[in-house]
This record gives C-alpha cells, structure tokens and sequence, in this order.
C-alpha cells in the first residue's frame, strides 16, 4: 500500500514568485532570476565565517567572479554562465568543501540537476565547452583566494595550499567588503539583465 500524499516527504520548496521548484526534477519554467538574485544575496559563503557587518554572499561571489571572467573571456554568454556558476545555491545553500567530500554523490546529482534546469532556463548549453569550464573554475579559485585571506582568516600560504597563488591582482579589496543583501541582489539582477540584453538570440557558446 502505497503512502498518502500527505505522509511523502516535500521535495519542492516554495518561492518568493510563487514558484514551487521540484528539487528531484526540477523545470527550467519553475525558475525566475529575481528567486535566483534574492536567495543568492542571502546565502553566505564560508558558513558566515567571515568578518564584517555583513555575511559575504554568493551573490557578490558570483559577481567578482564574472568580472575576473570578462577580463579573460569578454562574450556575453561566457560572462553570463559565469554569473550563474552557483545558481543552484539559491536552493541548496552553499555547502563547503569538506561537507561536500562528506556528503558525495547524492548531493552533487542534485546540483547538477539544479544548474541544467538554470542553463535551460536561461538558454546556456546543458554542458559549458571544457575550456569556459577552465576559465570560470580558475576565477572561482581566485575569488575564493582573496576571500580566505580578506575575509575568512586564512594567512596567503594557507590560502595559497587550497585555491593556489594568484598571479596578478584582478580586483582590490573593496571588491571584497561584505555589502548588504538587497544591494548586492539588486546588482545582480541589473548584471544579469544587462547580459541577457547582448546575448545572441540563438544562445551558443562555442570555442
């Protein structure tokens, strides 16, 4: 005897715009960039162990790292994927790395299922080229860097062990002061829409 629809578990979780997004199948319809912009600005990195009056947010994470992104790779579409590196964030937190390692598998299924549904929404490929892959990863690292030193209380070394030495400085360290929520989410939403608006109307990223 199968459960009562009251007694199974709830997979989706209910958003500010109303949608309910389905995190086993979830539909590209059901995603909105300003759920996106306002979760994001809202969820902080390094499990809010950072200085500051405010958490440092994937949000503005996102942001440093589709700048350090434009300066290597300026198209928009490869700006816009880089913008949206940690868009399933906005439903699954940001978990870091040693729980990740904790977690394995089941966690990853579920981001990737989260990140296909956001490139479908916003028409990126299902799979970045290889080389996009490289160029947004190592922006990630290099944020990451500047951030463990900045502002969660790693000295450059031990920085240096887990997101290696940066070369040359991409952004100063105003970039990474820790800004209210609303105004970061604001600039998200207004980087998004300023890439939407050049991005090609047949959506390809090729290389």
């Amino acid at each position: 005897m199968s459960a009562s629809p009251a007694a199974r578990p709830r997979v989706w979780q209910r958003m500010l715009s109303g949608r309910r997004l389905d995190l086993l199948d979830p539909s590209p319809l059901d995603i909105e960039i300003e759920d996106i912009a306002h979760g994001l600005a809202r969820v902080a990195r390094w499990n809010g162990q950072t200085t500051g009056d405010h958490a440092f947010s994937v949000a503005q994470h996102s942001l440093i790292v589709e700048t350090i992104v434009a300066a290597v790779d300026p198209r928009p579409l490869a700006r816009l994927a880089a913008l949206l590196h940690d868009a399933p964030e906005y439903v699954i937190g940001d978990m870091i790395s040693p729980f990740k390692a904790v977690m394995g598998g089941d966690y990853k299924q579920v981001e990737k299922r989260l990140q296909l549904a956001v490139h479908l929404r916003f028409g990126l490929p299902p799979e970045l080229p290889k080389e996009l892959e490289k160029t947004i990863k190592a922006a990630d690292r290099l944020s990451a860097f500047h951030e463990a030193v900045l502002l969660a209380g790693f000295s450059r070394a031990e920085a240096g062990t887990f997101f290696g030495q940066p070369k040359r400085a991409l952004l100063s360290e105003q970039d990474f002061m820790p800004r209210p929520a609303a105004s970061v989410g604001a600039e998200f939403i207004a980087r998004f829409q300023a890439l939407d608006a050049t991005t090609p109307s047949n959506r390809t990223i090729s290389r």
